[in-house]
C-alpha cells in the first residue's frame, strides 16, 4: 500500500513520532549558540567535482543548444569556416584524391547543393569508408575460420544461459551466417552500441567541447568527438585514434592520411559489397572464383525468425525470401 505523507501525518500511528520529531528539531533550534550542523568537506567536494564534471557540461551544453534551435538563433557556422562548402571545391579535392579520374559526379549530386549538403556527403562517405574498411577486414578474417578462443554467452549474475563460444559462432558458416547465429540478446546489444555511438557522433555539444562544430554547421567531416571525461564513468579509449597516433601527425601530413583513408574508404566499400555480392551467387569478377561461402539467408534483414522474441521481427522474418532473389 502507498502511503502519502499527508496520509501517514493523520493515521493514529503516526502522530506521536511526528510529533516527536517536531520536539527534538525546536529543541536544537533553541540550544543557544549551537552550532549549525555543516556537510563534510569530502561530500561537499564530491558535489563541486560532479557539478564540473565533463559530462555536466556535456549535458548543460546540450540544453543550450536545444535553446538556441527552438529560438532560431543557432548559428550554421559557414561564416567562418574552412571546409569545402561549393563545386568548386569538391571538384579541386577529387582532383588531389585521383588526378587520373578527377571530378565525376553523374548524377549532379553537388550542383547548386547548399553547404550543409555537401558537408553531409562528405562526412557520410568518410564514415562509411571506415566501416567498410573494418567490415572487409573482418570479412575477410570470418571467413577463414579466426575468431576469439573463449565463450560469448553461459552462466552470468545469476543467468544460466546456454553456452556459446565464438567458436560456435564461427562454425555456422560464412560471416552473414554468423550473425544469424548470434544470439537475439547479442544482436540487440551490439545494435543498440552502435545507435549510441551515431547519437553522440551527432551531439553538437561533444563536438564543441573539442574545439569542433557539426559537420553541417561548418564542422570538420569525419570528425570524431571524444570520451574523455564526458561520461558518467571512466573510458578508457576513443572510438577514433584511440591510441592517439594522429596526434603527433603535422597538419600536412594529416591532410595526406586523410586524402588517402578516402581512397581507401571508397576501395573498401566496393570490395565488401563485392564479397557480400558473391555469397549471393552473382558474378564478380575476382572474387565470384575464390570459393566465398554461399549464404542462403537476407542480407538486408538483421533479424531471422530465429528473433522472433523481439517486436515486429516475425512480421520481417515471413517475408524473407518472398522478393524473388
Amino acid at each position: 500500500m502507498l502511503v502519502t505523507p499527508s496520509a501517514a501525518f493523520r493515521s493514529p500511528g503516526a502522530i506521536p513520532h511526528h510529533a516527536a520529531a517536531v520536539r527534538r528539531v525546536s529543541s536544537i533550534m533553541q540550544e543557544d549558540d549551537a552550532p549549525v550542523p555543516s556537510m563534510p568537506a569530502a561530500k561537499k567536494s564530491m558535489e563541486m567535482d560532479y557539478e564540473s564534471s565533463g559530462f555536466i557540461k556535456l549535458s548543460e551544453a546540450a540544453r543550450t543548444k536545444l535553446d538556441q534551435f527552438s529560438e532560431g538563433t543557432l548559428d550554421n557556422g559557414w561564416a567562418t569556416s574552412t571546409e569545402i562548402s561549393d563545386k568548386a571545391g569538391m571538384i579541386a579535392l577529387a582532383e588531389k584524391l585521383n588526378p587520373t579520374i578527377g571530378f565525376w559526379d553523374p548524377l549532379g549530386i553537388v550542383d547548386d547543393a547548399s553547404p550543409e549538403t555537401i558537408g553531409w556527403f562528405r562526412h557520410a562517405e568518410i564514415k562509411h569508408g571506415r566501416v567498410a574498411m573494418a567490415g572487409f577486414v573482418g570479412y575477410c578474417l570470418q571467413s577463414n575460420g579466426v575468431h576469439f578462443p573463449w565463450g560469448i554467452q553461459g552462466q552470468f549474475a545469476g543467468y544460466d544461459l546456454p553456452a556459446v563460444s565464438f567458436g560456435d559462432i564461427a562454425a555456422a558458416g560464412g560471416p552473414a551466417d554468423q550473425w544469424d547465429a548470434l544470439p537475439t540478446a547479442g544482436k540487440a546489444q551490439i545494435l543498440l552500441v552502435i545507435g549510441f555511438l551515431e547519437m553522440y557522433g551527432e551531439t553538437s555539444a561533444a563536438l564543441e567541447m573539442d574545439g569542433q562544430k557539426h559537420y553541417v554547421r561548418g564542422g570538420k567531416p569525419g570528425y570524431y568527438p571524444s570520451f574523455q571525461g564526458r561520461m558518467p564513468h571512466p573510458v578508457p579509449l576513443d572510438l577514433w585514434d584511440p591510441f592517439g597516433f594522429t596526434k603527433k601527425m603535422t597538419p600536412e601530413r594529416k591532410e595526406k592520411a586523410l586524402l588517402a583513408e578516402i581512397n581507401n574508404g571508397r576501395l573498401a566499400m566496393i570490395g565488401l559489397f563485392g564479397l557480400i555480392s558473391a555469397s549471393k551467387g552473382l558474378i564478380v569478377p575476382g572474387l565470384d572464383t575464390l570459393g566465398i561461402a554461399p549464404y542462403a539467408g537476407e542480407v538486408m534483414a538483421p533479424f531471422t525468425a530465429g528473433d522472433t522474441a523481439l517486436p515486429f521481427v516475425a512480421d520481417m522474418a515471413a517475408k524473407i525470401g518472398t522478393y524473388g532473389y
